[in-house]
């Protein structure tokens, strides 16, 4: 765990991985609602080993810092509570840190899951210096399916998701056409955390391979 320096005098905890050599680039790893709990860290891990550095900011550390929740309703409930309590112009303040944080590394893209799939999407488009957005399963994405991403981005949704569902994959396609890729799984939501009732592994192993292929076209 490392500690960031926000534009607005914020300091927050975050997890890096660094790779064990010269990065391609960098991954800044958006949290879901639940913290930047074992599971995302095994994600940095990962992408770590794949040759990103990659930094997972923790968003909650505005309300409650240190916070890591589990996966049950209880925990869901209260990471939305959490949620609610941090506006987006401290989000992106975090963002802009771990994105700063990572100068060197080369070209820098934004990854989030459930809330962090919002996250890289309104990065996509609010914040400068983002090469290229992964946007799984974003909730919350509804009121922000106009914005104009800056850059390329890439989108995963569950078929059978109910919260970030088809209807929005398809408003989506509706208001961006062939500028933001959208991929579609036979899964719910969540199907990328092994931790849940949801993970469905055939879906988490594609989706990967296509996350992969998308990050080395545009940040290396």
């Amino acid at each position: 765990m490392i500690s960031l320096n926000a534009r607005d005098g914020h300091i927050l905890s975050a997890y890096e991985a660094r790779p064990a050599s010269p990065p391609r680039g960098g991954l800044l790893l958006a949290q879901e609602i639940f913290g930047v709990t074992r599971h995302v860290r095994s994600v940095c891990d990962g992408y770590a080993a794949q040759g990103y550095h990659v930094v997972a900011p923790a968003f909650f550390d505005r309300v409650r810092p240190g916070v890591e929740l589990g996966y049950s309703k209880d925990d869901a409930v209260t990471g939305r509570e959490l949620r609610s309590k941090i506006g987006w112009e401290q989000v992106f303040s975090d963002v802009i840190a771990a994105r700063d944080h990572m100068n060197g590394a080369g070209k820098i893209a934004v990854l989030g899951y459930c809330w962090g799939g919002t996250i890289a999407w309104r990065s996509a488009g609010q914040i400068e210096k983002i090469a290229a957005a992964v946007c799984y399963y974003g909730t919350q994405i509804a009121p922000h399916i106009d914005e104009k991403p800056r850059c390329p981005v890439l989108m995963h949704f569950g078929e059978r998701d109910p919260l970030a569902t088809l209807e929005h994959a398809g408003r989506l396609r509706a208001a961006h056409g062939a500028d933001v890729e959208i991929q579609v799984y036979p899964a719910s939501h969540g199907f990328n955390c092994d931790e849940t009732p949801n993970y469905h592994a055939a879906s988490a192993a594609l989706a990967l391979r296509r996350t992969l292929d998308f990050l080395r076209e545009h940040i290396g």
